[in-house]
């Protein structure tokens, strides 16, 4: 008895188990669709996304077609019974045999495969220019890993993994690389296109809706690929307005405390032969604008949130968040770890 029990309750619980886990398969779907930054299967927030999202659903639906359609050949070939004749392996090439299906099948693939090319060329062409005249041009630079953001216009903008866009209207992305192939590629926005040394490639993309899209190299270049990230933020067009007017200010200071100086000659003396801070002797070339830091979202590609804190552990274990990187691990001392926090601080 008790074991009858034992097992009756085993089963059941087996068969719950199964249960859940083919409701997680149909549920999870859905779920991380809502919050998966890279999903452009499911969702498209441009003019430059939405037919290729619709390329992808109709080649998926036509792979699955086709499997299906093999799977029920196949299983009825295996269980429908023959006469002795069919038996014979000389029976498909004689007259009335099996080798008209052969030239049944071969037209049907022909024509299916002709179709799909015809709209793949006509995904290509809908995508490939805007239907109207961008409304701004942004540079972006691709490094080892990183990127650099330079919008072009009467006032020059310079910054780092983050692009700002007005919602509705197209832009134009010049693409170009420092180093190895990148590729430049925001999912919900457009397709991707790659970045390649001694080249500058052309891609355009528009924002239908406010949001932070992410944008990934989707080429493998080196160690930190998969830390090489960035987001394009879409916002209404006074906004994106009063941003660019911020960003397009130099430095200036906003505190005379002696640990803000500090800091300062501390940046000067260890961070400036590779960062920019404009309005100030800093000027490198080979690292990101840091001009006005905290007001980005994310540092380090795309790594980590933007505090205080994590800006100072990367400051202090670069090779360890993200090895291989240009960027080396500084040793600080309490105290100089505090001013040049300080110092950071400032860069608004």
């Amino acid at each position: 008895m008790n074991d009858g029990a034992s097992n009756g309750t085993t089963t059941r619980r087996r068969i719950g188990a199964h249960t859940a886990l083919g409701l997680m398969l149909i549920v999870r779907p859905v779920i991380v669709s809502a919050d998966a930054p890279l999903n452009y299967f499911l969702y498209a927030d441009g003019p430059a996304a939405t037919p290729t999202m619709l390329l992808g659903w109709t080649l998926a639906a036509l792979a699955g077609v086709v499997a299906l359609l093999f799977a029920v050949l196949l299983i009825g070939a295996i269980v429908r019974p023959r006469s002795p004749m069919e038996r014979d392996a000389r029976y498909v090439h004689a007259e009335g045999g099996g080798l008209h299906w052969v030239w049944i099948g071969t037209a049907i693939s022909s024509v299916a495969l002709f179709a799909v090319l015809a709209y793949m060329l006509v995904t290509l062409e809908s995508v490939a220019s805007p239907a109207r005249r961008p409304a701004l041009t942004i540079t972006v630079t691709a490094y080892d890993w990183w990127w650099k953001i330079d919008y072009q216009g009467a006032t020059a903008v310079t910054t780092a993994n983050e692009i700002h866009i007005p919602v509705g209207e197209p832009v134009k992305i010049e693409l170009k690389s420092a180093d190895v192939i990148h590729a430049f590629w925001v999912p919900r926005l457009a397709g991707k296109t790659q970045t390649i040394p001694g080249v500058v490639n052309e891609q355009w993309i528009q924002a239908d809706r406010a949001g932070v899209y992410r944008g990934q190299c989707s080429q493998f270049c080196g160690a930190q690929h998969a830390h090489m990230a960035f987001e394009v933020i879409a916002e209404p067009r006074a906004q994106f307005d009063a941003w660019y007017a911020s960003q397009a200010k130099p430095y200036a200071p906003v505190s005379a405390a002696a640990d803000v100086h500090e800091g300062a000659a501390l940046f000067k003396e260890r961070c400036a032969g590779c960062h920019a801070i404009r309005g100030t002797d800093a000027d490198g070339r080979q690292a990101p604008d840091l001009t006005h830091l905290n007001s980005r979202r994310l540092i380090a590609a795309g790594t980590l949130p933007n505090t205080s804190q994590n800006q100072l552990d990367w400051i202090r274990h670069a090779q360890r968040i993200k090895p291989d990187s240009l960027m080396p691990s500084i040793d600080l001392s309490a105290t100089d770890a505090a001013a040049l926090t300080a110092y950071l601080r400032t860069l608004q």
